[in-house]
């Protein structure tokens, strides 16, 4: 008998930033991080004998709770990958409600509808991924794999390993991150689902007193989308999101629906690492999720220009300290009386490499 585990990857930022990611190289968060560690207690005395993975950076990184502590090699296969979304790919997921409110429903509920400039078809996209899982069952006949994927290519298997068609997806669960699945070969050799989706190395005492971050009611909740700050015009938002009447230089507001909610602001690069100048959410816009995003578009902007880190400055006694320290901002040093707080946004090479 042949055993795989499909396991999806940890948090990446696509998923806390609320940006479509597709085959975007992805870093894992902070809380990602923490789902590798629990993924590794989870699977310390289940016997493996490989591991695969999509060749993307965010399941290259979630193998490492198993490949690594077994010292077994990765073995990357690109049929893994994510759906490439096409036009879709990068932007926030606010924005595509906005727009293109009926595909990011079929997105969902309909992938038989779905159609994207760009983008591949979930049909094209369960053809080449069941490919890759089969050929990886073959090569492991009698053995265990791991094989480390994608939230949407995982409900694509599973719905087709359980007999439902595309038109039926939306009648199947969506996993969790690090959410795992058991596939074992019956007496013909034929893949079949044992469990789906358990995420109960999750559960425990010891990962839930780590949780700070709100959790979202679902994968595709939209958030944020978001515009170039216009002054002189805006200036009067700006005064009311930020207090301040002085121009912050490149900056974004944040939209919720048509309602300005946050701004955020681009300062120089110093060295390796780009400056957030400013960052504001409404205050009864508050502990919904939102200013995250604001972090998301400070990485989205800064790591084209070579940043490999994110830094702001903050006056002392500021309340937004703990928030930050919340989104993996560590203290940094001293400045004009306050403290400068810094983020890695860096890829670790080992997971970016590719056969």
């Amino acid at each position: 008998m042949t055993r795989i585990y499909l396991i999806r990857h940890a948090e990446a930022e696509g998923n806390l930033y609320r940006i479509a990611q597709g085959q975007y190289d992805s870093i894992l968060t902070d809380r990602g991080w923490r789902q590798v560690r629990a993924l590794e207690g989870r699977f310390s005395p289940i016997h493996i004998d490989a591991v695969y993975s999509s060749d993307l950076y965010r399941t290259c990184a979630t193998a490492s709770a198993i490949y690594l502590p077994k010292s077994l090699p990765l073995l990357r296969r690109k049929g893994l990958r994510e759906i490439h979304v096409g036009a879709w790919e990068q932007r926030t997921w606010g924005d595509i409600a906005r727009t293109d409110a009926e595909q990011m429903e079929n997105f969902g509920r309909h992938p038989d509808l779905w159609c994207v400039e760009g983008a591949e078809s979930p049909r094209q996209v369960l053809d080449r991924a069941m490919e890759a899982l089969l050929a990886i069952a073959g090569e492991n006949r009698g053995k265990i794999a791991a094989v480390f994927s994608h939230g949407y290519v995982i409900r694509l298997l599973l719905a087709a390993l359980q007999g439902f068609s595309l038109e039926q997806l939306a009648e199947t669960p969506v996993g969790d991150n690090t959410a795992v699945s058991l596939l074992e070969t019956d007496e013909n050799g034929v893949l079949q689902v044992v469990f789906r989706d358990d995420n109960s190395h999750l559960q425990t005492p010891a990962f839930l007193a780590g949780e700070k971050v709100r959790r979202r009611a679902n994968g595709l909740e939209p958030g944020l989308f978001f515009q170039p700050l216009r002054l002189p015009e805006q200036l009067d938002l700006l005064k009311s999101l930020s207090g301040q009447e002085a121009d912050p230089g490149e900056a974004l507001v944040g939209y919720l629906g048509e309602e300005p909610v946050g701004l955020v602001a681009f300062g120089a690069l110093e060295g390796k690492a780009g400056r957030i100048s400013l960052a504001f959410i409404r205050e009864d816009c508050r502990k919904r999720g939102f200013g995250v995003q604001l972090i998301g578009q400070a990485v989205r902007h800064w790591r084209p220009l070579g940043a490999e880190s994110l830094r702001l400055s903050l006056p002392a006694g500021c309340p937004a300290r703990q928030f930050f320290l919340d989104y993996g901002f560590q203290p940094a040093g001293t400045a004009k009386g306050g403290e400068i707080l810094e983020k890695s946004i860096a890829y670790d090479p080992a997971f970016l490499a590719r056969p």
